[in-house]
């Protein structure tokens, strides 16, 4: 578990919308940073892992593993507000 993170689901697709084999992940949400209010009924946001991407990107098990770790981590910095820009800067770009 993630200290902090709240009404999340966490799924895994076969590709994105798109089709492209490009995207690993997703965030689909309102970032912290950027909320006014979250109340009660609020959908869930979402983390996607997007499976065939993975697959076709990583050639064995222990690379998937770390791909997916790095993954889940980029995706969590964007529910806190961080964005690729400093993710990158700190090495998870």
């Amino acid at each position: 578990m993630v200290e902090g993170l709240e009404n999340v689901v966490f799924v895994c697709e076969d590709r994105p919308e798109d089709g492209s084999l490009d995207l690993l992940g997703e965030y689909q949400g309102v970032a912290l940073t950027e909320r006014d209010r979250y109340g009660f009924g609020e959908l869930p946001d979402r983390i996607v892992l997007f499976r065939e991407p993975l697959l076709h990107y990583c050639a064995d098990l222990e690379e998937l593993r770390d791909e997916i770790h790095v993954t889940l981590v980029h995706e969590i910095a964007h529910y806190y507000g961080i964005d690729d820009a400093e993710l990158h800067r700190l090495g998870w770009g």
